[in-house]
């Protein structure tokens, strides 16, 4: 008798709910599920977490340290750590960084909820609890941000380094942040509360290094120019041309064979098809248009030999194979307007531009369209690597400075990174946790204990003694000094604000209220049945 009660949880009990049956072990079973995939991606969190080297099923090889992507390679079979993958990736689309500290922080939220479980306490008033605790967090956050005008660039490139610092290319954020900054800026308005990023295009080119990656103003194309046939790849005061239809012999809809028997009338019929191409070649040329881009084309050739010869004499400069998803945004960048007839091609369909040229840069080519005369709001991006693995994490990396520029047009306002607003919120929350009565009070503060995941793993992950150092900064902090953080480079603890590391204010937000209500819906659910 006398060991059953030494046994027995200690804490507060509901009787309502035993710790034995069903719904305890599918609870326990997912929660573990979560807690592994969160602790998969733990060692690349910050500026100096691991990378990881997906190998994926078709034997192409990715290295990467963005929480997104390493999840989103991953085979994950449980349901309920499927929905930490989705988590990242809805992460991804709010606030398009903080990836891996989402679902580290769901990881440490989960853990904490497991041992209010232990304690008895009911999964749905520590859901409804953590809730509650976030948004407590949120307004703590809010009160220790900064505020952050779009003008001040300088502010725009700290956040757009400090998410730089964490990725593989962190040595060329000196190169990276600005053009993330150029290209988004160039997008926003005074009033505008979102940058649609589909207007930022990045060109990716395998040839030179990351250094080589530059902002071009206007257009910068994938394909390039046909020179083949003797045309020109750089023509001044262009005049744009973007058609859909095909520069080749019609085909008739049917299958059909026509037998010829005399070689006159086999002329006749090669005399017709250079006439017709000749004559679509000149109609193009009478508008006046000097640069051609053409739309791929599925059921025959979009352009042939025989006409690029006739555009080639015309000087005319061709680009052809143009996605169809393209189409839009060269519409939107050159002022030109796609032509899907050729009786419709007239000189108000065509787009201005002072230069279209070809370039190479270290063995890889783009044609650059600059100067156009009515620009719509529209930005292209060269990005450039020695290989394929670096060239695909640095376009990733500047994906996620754009996404962290266009947080802070989304929300105006910076709080530190380096753990500060952790443990800032942690300290907060904790305080506040002793107002409460009762098992809120138990969860307000297990919630609080949970945010310090995020300065340990840092701590963790840059090689330095984590309790000590997370010790340290409880007492910085209880102190007063609100913006003590964690210098990774140094292994100290300084002001994080003198280091210039700072992030957007909705990154920490989104990450809070995602992950609290991921553990939340997990600790709902007390049961899977298969359908």
């Amino acid at each position: 008798m006398a060991a059953a009660t030494a046994s027995a949880p200690v804490g507060i009990s509901d009787s309502s709910f035993t710790d034995k049956g069903k719904p305890t072990e599918v609870r326990l079973s997912n929660m573990n599920a979560a807690k592994a995939v969160a602790d998969a991606v733990r060692t690349s969190l910050g500026p100096k977490g691991m990378d990881k080297m997906i190998q994926t099923s078709t034997g192409e090889v990715v290295i990467t340290n963005d929480g997104a992507t390493i999840l989103k390679h991953m085979a994950v079979l449980h349901p309920a750590a499927r929905m930490l993958v989705e988590l990242s990736q809805a992460q991804d689309i709010e606030a398009g960084d903080g990836t891996t500290s989402v679902v580290v922080l769901a990881g440490s939220l989960l853990s904490a909820a497991e041992k209010l479980l232990n304690q008895g306490i009911h999964p749905t008033t520590v859901a409804h609890s953590f809730q509650k605790a976030a948004s407590k967090a949120v307004e703590f956050l809010d009160e220790m941000s900064i505020p952050v005008d779009l003008n001040d660039r300088e502010s725009l490139l700290k956040a757009a380094r400090t998410s730089l610092n964490s990725k593989i290319v962190s040595q060329y954020s000196s190169t990276l942040a600005p053009i993330a900054v150029s290209a988004v800026t160039r997008l926003v308005s005074s009033s505008s509360h979102n940058v649609d990023l589909r207007d930022i295009r990045i060109v990716k080119k395998v040839g030179g290094t990351i250094e080589d990656t530059e902002l071009v103003e206007g257009l910068a194309l994938n394909q390039i120019a046909m020179s083949n046939a003797g045309g020109p790849t750089r023509m001044e005061k262009a005049k744009i041309g973007l058609i859909q239809f095909q520069l080749s012999s019609p085909k008739p809809d049917m299958d059909n064979q026509i037998v010829v028997n005399d070689y006159r009338q086999m002329d006749k019929i090669l005399k017709e098809e250079r006439q017709y191409l000749l004559n679509l070649c000149k109609r193009i040329k009478k508008t006046g248009c000097n640069v051609l881009l053409i739309q791929k084309s599925i059921l025959r050739d979009a352009v042939t030999d025989l006409s690029l010869h006739f555009l080639a004499k015309l000087k005319i400069l061709v680009i052809k194979d143009i996605e169809r998803d393209e189409i839009e945004f060269i519409a939107k960048s050159t002022g030109s307007k796609p032509v899907a007839d050729i009786e419709a091609f007239t000189e108000d369909k065509l787009g201005y531009a002072e230069l279209v040229e070809e370039t190479s840069q270290a063995g890889a080519k783009v044609v650059k369209v600059t100067g156009v005369k009515n620009p719509g709001k529209t930005v292209s991006v060269v990005c450039t690597g020695a290989n394929d693995l670096v060239l695909e994490e640095s376009e990733r990396s500047l994906h996620d400075a754009l996404c962290v520029v266009r947080c802070l047009v989304k929300k105006r306002a910076l709080i530190a990174g380096g753990g500060a607003p952790e443990i800032n919120v942690s300290r907060l929350l904790t305080e506040y946790a002793h107002t409460l009565k009762g098992k809120e009070a138990y969860c307000f503060q297990a919630f609080a204990e949970a945010l310090e995941i995020i300065p340990t793993t840092l701590a963790e992950n840059a090689g330095l003694n984590p309790i000590a150092i997370v010790t340290e900064l409880r007492n910085k902090h209880a102190l007063g000094d609100k913006n003590a953080g964690i210098n990774v480079k140094k292994g100290i603890i300084s002001n994080i604000l003198e280091e210039n590391v700072v992030q957007p204010l909705l990154v920490s937000t989104s990450a809070l209220e995602l992950a609290t209500e991921t553990v939340a819906l997990i600790l709902r659910i007390d049961d899977i049945q298969v359908s």
